[in-house]
């Protein structure tokens, strides 16, 4: 059983307020009007387009070897004696990645920062006498690299003894959160999860969610805020690193109405999203570099390689997705070598695939189309930018003419998600022996989708758009040659 999976298993049980048939009949029921379709705001946007965040594990289960603390756990351990937030901002910067989380606090209970609400922090550790804090070691070499920050509070506390008590461990946790919020600067999101086991008294909590959000809201109105039900964005169901294929950016509220809320097919909804939906909340997919999620010396040769968070890639950000990738610091407060190697390598690949859009040049012909939203703005790569169909149109189609051949293996598909998941089903042929022949088909798009296939030579490709639930707007066609077929449908590259 994985972490999200037992929490989940521990969540209070609540009154459901959608079926999981939803997801069997969404595609049957009738199409909400354009104006109703939900939209990102700009946080969300901004959210979305960068495409790759890094979850950072440190805590005293660094120094145990546990994924979870019980909360007994003496910060006489924690002594992160060369620990260099810059070298992990620098490394997260240099493979593309635009913002980063730390675990503030994890299940155990231990804080990373000198807190006033417990002495169960590192102002007890030996790390700097006593006198040091990781949350601002971390925002602050996040900021000097240009990169966003975000911080994890766990809900679970196994060591606070308040934990259990209803208001006085809210009260706890959220004097907790506001020293977060305030003494940090900006921070760009706050990731909770329903963790909900026992405390040290035996007993579990009732958060107040409510009251959690809206302290979020007050102190950090522009912080995206993560967890199964949101508010902002969402967990994919699984800690995989991969989203469904089919993968919405609306969800209905109701049907997963607080963090760690559990039934059957909650993931498979999660990893879906619903096209219906009324509340626009894209869908986050946390995977480690490692097994665990902390470090551990006997996991250093258990590294995943650079082919495999290729395939990850393709698999969440190339499904409509946004990839979180941890990576855990070990005992000395540094990244690994074999960490740091397998993201070059990720880096390299990625910058050596998507390099050049090989439609460049191409004359582009649409079945209709809007100025100043004309086809051929589909192949520049401003995500500002993007063709549309007549405003009554629910499908349509772009033609691709070149005027050589061109080869390629991979397709990347980008909707105006600006203006909303319109998208429901999308074919692409190319030309070959004087007739259009099939070359792949799917469901959504959303920000991106990504396909693989085997090397196709043409001169014309057609996409063809054939139904969506409102305008098509499309930002981005294109077309690339990799130097071999390592990340297809289930590639399984350790």
């Amino acid at each position: 059983m994985d972490r999200r999976r037992f929490l989940l298993a521990g969540s209070a049980v609540a009154v459901l307020g959608a079926s999981g048939s939803r997801l069997a009949t969404a595609a049957a029921t009738t199409p909400a009007p354009t104006s109703a379709r939900p939209r990102p705001s700009p946080q969300q946007l901004r959210w979305q387009r960068e495409e790759l965040a890094m979850f950072v594990h440190l805590t005293v289960n660094t120094f145990t070897g546990k994924e979870w603390g019980d909360g007994t756990e003496s910060p006489a351990i924690f002594n992160p004696r060369k620990l260099d937030a810059r070298q992990w901002a620098r490394t997260a910067k240099a493979a593309g990645f635009r913002s980063m989380i730390l675990t503030a606090k994890h299940h155990d209970g231990f804080c990373l920062w000198p807190t006033a609400t417990t002495t169960h922090s590192v102002a007890s550790s030996p790390w700097k006498h006593g006198k040091g804090d990781v949350v601002r070691e971390f925002v602050d070499a996040c900021h000097a690299e240009g990169l966003g920050a975000g911080l994890y509070l766990s809900p679970w506390d196994r060591n606070a003894k308040s934990y259990g008590t209803g208001e006085a461990y809210n009260n706890f946790y959220i004097a907790q959160l506001t020293e977060l919020l305030t003494h940090y600067g900006k921070i760009v999101e706050v990731w909770f999860d329903g963790a909900n086991g026992e405390g040290p008294n035996g007993r579990k909590q009732a958060y107040d969610w409510p009251r959690i959000h809206a302290t979020v809201r007050r102190l950090q109105p522009d912080a995206i805020m993560f967890s199964d039900a949101g508010p902002d964005v969402r967990w994919i169901g699984d800690e995989q690193g991969k989203a469904a294929d089919t993968c919405w950016s609306t969800v209905d509220p109701a049907s997963v109405p607080y963090p760690g809320y559990d039934r059957p097919w909650v993931g498979d909804l999660l990893g879906h999203g619903d096209p219906h939906g009324s509340a626009w909340r894209p869908g986050e997919s946390d995977v480690s570099i490692r097994p665990g999620w902390f470090w551990h010396a006997d996991q250093n040769d258990q590294v995943r390689t650079p082919d495999n968070l290729m395939a990850l890639y393709f698999s969440s950000v190339g499904h409509n997705s946004k990839l979180l990738l941890n990576v855990p610091p070990n005992r000395d407060g540094l990244f690994e070598s074999e960490d740091i190697a397998t993201l070059q390598g990720f880096t390299a690949q990625r910058e050596a695939l998507f390099a050049h859009n090989l439609l460049r040049g191409a004359h582009v012909r649409a079945s209709s189309s809007v100025a100043p939203n004309l086809p051929a703005h589909v192949l520049d790569a401003d995500p500002d930018t993007y063709w549309s169909a007549a405003s009554t149109a629910r499908d349509s189609w772009l033609e691709f003419e070149l005027p050589r051949e061109i080869e390629f293996d991979t397709l990347e598909l980008g909707e105006a998600i600006a203006h909303g998941q319109n998208i429901a089903n999308h074919l692409v042929e190319h030309w070959e022996n004087d007739a259009w022949k099939p070359l792949c088909w799917g469901t959504t798009i959303g920000h991106k989708k990504l396909t693989r296939m085997d090397p196709v030579r043409t001169r014309k490709l057609r996409l063809s758009l054939e139904f969506g639930y409102g305008t098509p707007r499309l930002a981005r066609v294109a077309a690339y040659r990799g130097p071999d077929h390592r990340y297809g449908p289930g590639h399984n590259e350790k």
